[in-house]
């Protein structure tokens, strides 16, 4: 049975009395907090801290105190309403803190994403790690003939060899040379004494985009959604996809009620525009449409028919 306001005002005040948070929790989350979850070959994401949790987005739904005493299935309708018609406003009470560390082409990337709160490890004042991203042998693809955006079939053979090479080659100089610049070690030791060495702000501009960096990353429910769901779908680059991923399973930790929510009116759905509900509305009636007559750009009558289970050859 779910509790009234007055026995969670009790559980609460006996959290006080042991020392312990008054504020709500989310079990799942907890047993989660600061463990690092491996992404690619050296990097990590978790959780640092959060606000909130499914009752948080029902609490600001209803503009009440307490989490009241309705069923939590009727919670669970509730937060699916606010998902299915994007009522956003609830889902923003709710915030989390991710510590990530990822290649910085990924996070020029990620950056994007201006609707969060970020810190970056600062290379003007600390000296970088001397670690590099290099793609696992089924990540190396040839630019997709279809997307400009995407990838095509994987290199094999010699010229993946070469490409490997190459990455791991040009990422160690770089370095060196950096290290050489700076005329220091990772902790601050000279390497020649006789040598002033170049300012740490000017020696990282010869580092390679797959060097590593860190960074504190603080957005609310609603804004962590908009990422995950362009981030965490199969059309993202696969680097930030295994991030987004990995933070998805934090979010169903975190609030599962959302989370279930969202996989299904967002990650699970399609969205149509006018036309092209206009041709499913057609094709429902029986009517056979072809994309000559349909309205619709080749490109966009291809999407249709893919989301429609049709693709066309």
């Amino acid at each position: 049975m779910p509790l009234t306001t007055d026995q969670q005002q009790e559980i609460e005040a006996a959290r006080a009395a042991e020392g312990r948070t008054r504020r709500p929790v989310a079990p799942g989350l907890e047993a989660l907090l600061y463990q690092a979850v491996p992404v690619l070959d050296h990097g990590f994401v978790r959780v640092i801290d959060y606000m909130g949790d499914d009752a948080a987005v029902v609490q600001a739904a209803r503009v009440s105190y307490g989490r009241g005493t309705r069923a939590a299935n009727e919670d669970r309708g509730l937060i699916r309403y606010l998902m299915r018609h994007r009522h956003s406003t609830p889902f923003e009470m709710c915030e989390i803190k991710f510590h990530v560390k990822l290649p910085i082409f990924i996070a020029r990337q990620w950056i994007r994403h201006r609707t969060a709160n970020v810190n970056e490890y600062s290379a003007r004042y600390s000296i970088l790690d001397r670690e590099f991203y290099i793609p696992a042998p089924e990540q190396l693809a040839a630019q997709s003939t279809a997307n400009r955006q995407g990838r095509g079939e994987v290199l094999a053979g010699e010229e993946a060899a070469r490409v490997l090479d190459l990455l791991r080659g040009d990422a160690m100089q770089t370095y060196d040379h950096y290290a050489w610049m700076l005329n220091e070690d990772a902790d601050g030791t000279p390497l020649d004494p006789g040598r002033q060495g170049l300012a740490r702000e000017l020696a990282r501009m010869n580092l390679t985009l797959n060097t590593y960096t860190q960074w504190y990353w603080k957005t609310n429910l609603h804004n962590l959604f908009h990422f995950l769901a362009l981030r965490s779908d199969t059309h993202a680059q696969y680097e930030i996809r295994v991030y987004a991923d990995a933070m998805l399973e934090m979010v169903k930790a975190w609030v599962p009620a959302c989370h279930e929510a969202f996989v299904d009116y967002r990650m699970g759905a399609a969205t149509f525009s006018a036309g092209m509900l206009g041709v499913v509305r057609r094709l429902l009636a029986g009517e056979a449409v072809e994309q000559p007559g349909s309205g619709l750009s080749k490109r966009e009558w291809r999407e249709l028919m893919e989301t429609l289970g049709r693709p066309v050859a």
